[in-house]
């Protein structure tokens, strides 16, 4: 589990990498500085669950350290995907993004759990 879990933070950490370098120096030409803000808001979220999942990946499996993994993984998808999709809907004209909004606050949601799950392992001495 630790290495998926490692191997999931690697791509989702070089991912952010290029999104972040696309934010900065692709984009800003073409969305408005408005929807930049949205575009860096989903890059910083998924950096800092990134760094959660490498911290995971440290730990000792038990159900919540899983449940932790699936919470923060699907949470960057839907938290900072939706996001990304939100920043460049000017130019790519996608005509389901106005369904997306709502998938936002559920990644965060997600990412709270994920959040909670690493409490309850910690509270149950997993990896004292």
């Amino acid at each position: 589990m630790n290495r998926c879990i490692l191997l999931t933070a690697s791509i989702f950490g070089a991912f952010a990498v290029v999104l972040g370098a696309f934010g900065a120096h692709g984009l800003k030409q073409l969305i408005d500085p408005e929807a930049l803000t949205i575009w860096t808001k989903g890059v910083e979220y998924q950096f800092y669950h990134t760094f959660a999942l490498l911290f995971l990946s440290q730990l000792k499996g038990g159900k919540q350290i899983l449940l932790a993994y699936w919470f923060f993984t699907i949470g960057i998808v839907f938290f900072s995907g939706s996001l990304y999709l939100l920043a460049t809907r000017a130019i790519t004209h996608l005509s389901f993004v106005n369904l997306v909004g709502p998938i936002t606050p559920i990644g965060g949601l997600l990412l709270i759990l994920g959040w909670l799950m690493l409490f309850l392992n910690a509270l149950k001495g997993k990896n004292a």
